[in-house]
């Protein structure tokens, strides 16, 4: 559906083809009686100047508005619509040009009193010619710029296809693996368990199996929702809780109604991590870090607070968080902030749209 400005757009271009036609056709016009009066010696006579204008306008004209024309048709053509469009095409430019000529005819019988008769064979020959001519020269030029615009999306296409391979790639790469040093020491708490309490042995074990199998399974690709982020956090958090035992105590939160938006898969539990490494290492009682998901608007605001220690004021982005910028910026471009503060709250906030 065409919008006012399409129409205008269209009504502009008409004009201005039809405008440039007409100065062609004079100039044409003009360059045929300076040969005619080089090769007669004198110039032609007035009537014979305006006449070999008027052709000259005339047919201009109506080659300019089948070639209008021909872009109008070049827009709904098929594949399999190439035949009827060159009828049509040629056809219309035909019928244009003895429009043309019969129409100049009659105008020249009104001005100069000349007799008029119909169809004049000799100057539809030649001037169909001339049409048949300047139409496959403008064919070929339009079906060479065709080709080339076909050629150039079909590039834009494959730079854009390898853009996403590319972006596929590289989030493959970001997607969230497991600390080895985590994995060191998780593995150390199931051996230390192992003599005192085997049922808490072998269930860290199994929560451990289930973190592994959720970092690696590439079947769910690039995103989760709010209740599976908190349900690796829960995961990881209660794996920790075996390590730290009462020196920390975690909690994650998230609003009501949030469950099923989506997020980045493995976007929160690194940054837990990086709390639990840089803000929470040294703490060795009353420790607290909590995760809270809240939705402003039409965003989603993720909050990891701890009461460690504080940001240093020049924060050297470690894996964990350079990770996490690099993530958010494969999937969200700039539509994103991450704030770090210290007061009254030491907390790290992301905030991202809404992707239900």
């Amino acid at each position: 559906m065409k919008t006012a400005t399409d129409f205008t757009k269209s009504r502009y271009y008409w004009l201005g083809l039809n405008l440039a036609s007409l100065l062609l056709g004079i100039l044409i016009s003009f360059i045929i009686s300076t040969c005619v009066a080089v090769v007669q010696g004198h110039w032609p006579s007035s009537r014979s100047m305006l006449i070999s204008l008027m052709f000259g306008i005339i047919i201009s004209l109506c080659i300019a508005n089948s070639i209008h024309i021909m872009g109008l048709l070049n827009k709904r053509k098929t594949a399999n619509s190439w035949g009827w469009f060159l009828v049509v095409y040629y056809g219309v430019s035909l019928l244009a040009m003895v429009v043309g000529v019969e129409f100049t005819y009659l105008l020249a019988s009104w001005l100069f009193d000349i007799p008029f008769h119909f169809f004049h064979w000799a100057d539809l020959q030649f001037n169909a010619i001339i049409v048949l001519i300047i139409c496959t020269i403008v064919y070929i030029y339009f079906s060479m710029k065709e080709r080339q615009q076909a050629a150039l999306q079909q590039k834009e296409m494959d730079i854009m296809r390898m853009g996403k391979l590319k972006t596929e790639a590289e989030l493959a790469a970001l997607q969230s693996k497991i600390n080895p040093h985590f994995l060191y020491n998780a593995l150390n708490s199931i051996a230390s368990l192992i003599p005192s309490n085997p049922v808490k042995a072998e269930e860290m074990t199994v929560k451990l199996s289930s973190l592994f199998r959720q970092s690696i399974n590439q079947e769910q690709g690039y995103w989760g929702t709010v209740a599976s982020e908190l349900d690796i956090v829960n995961t990881y958090m209660d794996i920790e809780r075996v390590r730290f035992g009462e020196r920390i105590r975690f909690a994650a939160r998230a609003e009501d109604g949030l469950e099923a938006v989506r997020v980045p898969r493995f976007l929160i539990q690194p940054l837990v991590e990086n709390a639990l490494k840089h803000g929470l290492k040294d703490v060795t009682e009353g420790g607290q870090l909590e995760v809270q998901i809240k939705r402003q608007g039409e965003r989603v605001v993720i909050t990891v607070a701890d009461n460690g220690q504080p940001f240093p004021d020049e924060l050297k982005a470690g894996h964990g968080l350079q990770s996490t910028y690099d993530k958010l910026q494969l999937l969200y471009g700039e539509d994103y902030q991450i704030s770090l503060r210290n007061t009254p709250h030491k907390q790290l906030s992301i905030n991202i749209p809404v992707d239900a």
